[in-house]
């Protein structure tokens, strides 16, 4: 197979069919086609999938009907172009989808590159910027972290300004509750996870947070006040739960993820706060104004450098191919994987 996609039956995100794709495409003017190096896959990923149609993201690589592409962060590089922004040999980081190539349309600004094409104009600003990109020893690094540790950091920004007090995390395992617990307890907050069975133990070996519980033993939570439950997972019976147990302690809840995206959703509880909804690109713009974009990525870069000297436990793994492609996913999306491994890909 010279070129392929990915795609995701968007009813059913277990099922997935790799399909050819051409990279001798034919160009219009303003595009240019990019092999695709290397990237992550995260249950954040699969989040992507499960809110695909509510925010927009079967929108930015399109597909065949009922079928999507999943976005990822990564690396591509130019390799046929008639874009003048866009030379032949451009390596960039932004967001690309599970295929071996892809076609952008590209402009240059001051802060890099954006994707200009109609169907992408009424997107996420954060989504169509991308970076240059020369090869360093922290490429997969970069690719895993860099989106989920500034959605970490800048939920833990927020947090700190608007929920003081405790912290109760569902999905604890994933990568961006992970990130949010190491900022929130550097600033001294204390931090309870929730997660499967399965991960209680390797997660306590990472000393991330104060206490750790399984789904079915949410009634041993401790209870303080306030509290702010920030939820990774999307599962509404789980919410009741935390909502249960805290009862007047909790202050707020903040809907992040949808880790547990095959979930029943269901109404919030009808008493205490209700629900919000965080979008890290809406903070990242907020504090771009604030702070400027230099200074928003020296705050994050020295944070990011420090949660990865600091958690050595957290291990990359890598894979190569389209079928390596759809194994991995297939254990992201059954949630397989173990917390304490990044998975990076490599088309071929």
């Amino acid at each position: 197979m010279t070129g392929w996609d990915l795609l995701v039956d968007r009813s059913d995100l277990r099922r997935t069919t790799l399909a050819p794709a051409d990279p001798g495409i034919a160009l219009d003017d303003g595009e240019a086609l990019f092999a695709i190096e290397s990237f992550a896959l995260t249950a954040n990923n699969i989040t992507y999938g499960a809110a695909g149609d509510m925010i927009g993201y079967w929108k930015f690589f399109p597909a065949p009907e009922g079928q999507g592409r999943i976005p990822v962060w990564g690396f591509a590089r130019v390799t046929r172009s008639r874009a003048a922004d866009a030379p032949v040999g451009l390596r960039l980081f932004g967001y690309w989808p599970m295929s071996s190539h892809t076609v952008l349309c590209l402009k240059a600004r001051a802060s890099g590159f954006v994707e200009t094409s109609p169907h992408r104009a009424e997107l996420p600003g954060a989504y169509n910027a991308y970076q240059a990109a020369e090869p360093g020893p922290d490429d997969d690094w970069r690719a895993l972290l860099r989106p989920l540790f500034m959605t970490s950091f800048v939920l833990d920004d927020q947090i700190a300004d608007t929920a003081p007090g405790a912290l109760v995390l569902s999905s604890a395992s994933s990568k961006t509750a992970m990130g949010l617990a190491w900022l929130a307890r550097r600033r001294g907050i204390p931090v309870a996870g929730l997660t499967s069975p399965a991960h209680l133990e390797l997660l306590r070996g990472t000393g991330l947070y104060d206490a750790l519980h399984a789904y079915d033993d949410i009634a041993a939570v401790s209870v303080a006040e306030p509290t702010t439950y920030v939820d990774f997972a999307g599962r509404s019976a789980v919410t009741h739960q935390v909502h249960d147990r805290l009862g007047p302690a909790l202050t707020s809840i903040i809907g992040v993820g949808l880790t547990h995206w095959d979930a029943e959703r269901g109404a919030p509880p009808d008493s205490g706060p209700t629900p919000s909804f965080f979008f890290a690109p809406d903070r990242i713009r907020q504090r771009m104004q604030d702070w400027g974009p230099e200074e928003l990525d020296r705050r994050f870069n020295a944070e990011l450098t420090d949660f990865i000297t600091g958690n050595p436990w957290l291990a990359l793994k890598h894979h190569v191919g389209p079928d390596a492609l759809q194994a991995i996913y297939a254990d992201v999306v059954a949630g397989a994987v173990r917390p304490d491994e990044g998975h990076i890909v490599r088309p071929g």
